[in-house]
């Protein structure tokens, strides 16, 4: 059991590892995505461990791993260490499962898919945490009864650096980067997600765009409802659509081609419409192990829209090398 000391360390430092203590019931990963400045290499890498509930189910298991998404073609890849083998900071970003490291100077891989070092060549834009908003949960970061916590560590930065991508060396020098996390108990039952750092607009890629938005079923005192939150960084400024916030969500249709949500808050009006493309599986907490069960893809493509209260379109764009998730029970979520 974690003390109320590291509870409230973990509040201020959504990017730190929130798991030191907690020995059964528990998982924590951190999405580290890669993109080459002519975006023909597309990669996510995602360190983390894995603490099953114990008891007497044959497939429980303590795992360290690292998984590993190809965004162009789909394939994907899940190593698997020893727990012992993981080892984390409580106090910042700084990750390491055996021979790979990743913090907030940069990442080192030794792979069979990835080997060598990037460096980040700009400060990580994170998710403001105040104490009125602690990070994008908002208050509900607060509530040690969530079943899974999210947080940003970096909208968006510049990359430097080379790796070898199956043996062939391939240049990240002005390439972009973006890494979030999750951790908790399990993964909600049914939600959709959507990230993107390489907005363009007429014009051009816009310099500092960012976009991550998701929807999930949330448990809540023996029930569940529909959570949202939305986060659209550009020009400086972070405008958000958030439940906490009294954003309301003024459509949202899920079919077998496109995900279509529209948002309006107080930061004005969010228009989404995701493409969905085929992706690759990837594995994801359940209560008693790592299931390969999530498909997503590094190759969607979101047009969005931003109009301010006033009517003024802010941004008006497409998100390319975006990543998509949609998973699980989305009847019942769209039912909420």
């Amino acid at each position: 059991m974690r003390t109320p000391a590291q509870w409230l360390r973990g509040v201020r430092h959504p990017e730190a590892f929130h798991g030191h203590g907690v020995r059964r019931g528990f998982f924590e990963g951190w999405y580290v995505k890669l993109v080459s400045p002519d975006r023909a290499a597309r990669w996510a890498v995602i360190p983390g461990v894995f603490r099953g509930i114990g008891g007497d189910a044959g497939d429980d298991r303590d795992e360290a791993f690292v998984q590993v998404l190809d965004g162009l073609t789909g394939r994907s890849w899940y190593h698997r260490f020893p727990v012992e083998a993981f080892t984390a900071s409580a106090h910042g970003f700084d990750v390491e499962v055996g021979p790979n490291r990743f913090d907030a100077r940069g990442v080192t891989l030794d792979l069979p898919q990835l080997r060598g070092r990037i460096e980040h060549a700009e400060p990580l834009r994170p998710w403001p945490v105040t104490l009125r908003e602690p990070g994008i949960m908002g208050w509900y970061g607060l509530v040690p009864f969530m079943e899974c916590f999210h947080g940003i560590v970096s909208f968006g930065h510049g990359l430097r650096g080379t790796l070898e991508v199956e043996g062939a060396a391939v240049s990240f020098d002005g390439g972009r980067g973006y890494i979030e996390k999750d951790w908790g108990r399990a993964f909600p039952s049914g939600y959709v997600w959507m990230a993107s750092n390489h907005v363009d607009q007429a014009g051009g890629e816009h310099p500092d765009a960012s976009l991550i938005a998701s929807v999930a079923i949330i448990p809540w005192l023996g029930g569940s409802f529909r959570g949202s939150i939305a986060g659209l960084r550009h020009g400086g400024r972070l405008h958000r659509w958030t439940t906490y916030n009294r954003s309301e969500e003024r459509r949202l249709e899920i079919d077998d081609t496109h995900v279509r949500w529209t948002l309006d808050g107080p930061d004005g009006l969010l228009e989404l419409e995701a493409e969905r493309v085929r992706g690759g599986l990837l594995h994801a907490p359940m209560r008693t192990a790592m299931h390969e069960r999530v498909e997503e893809t590094l190759d969607a493509r979101i047009t969005l829209r931003h109009v301010a209260p006033d009517g003024t379109t802010l941004l008006d764009g497409v998100a390319e090398c975006a990543g998509l998730e949609v998973f699980g029970d989305t009847d019942r979520m769209l039912a909420l």
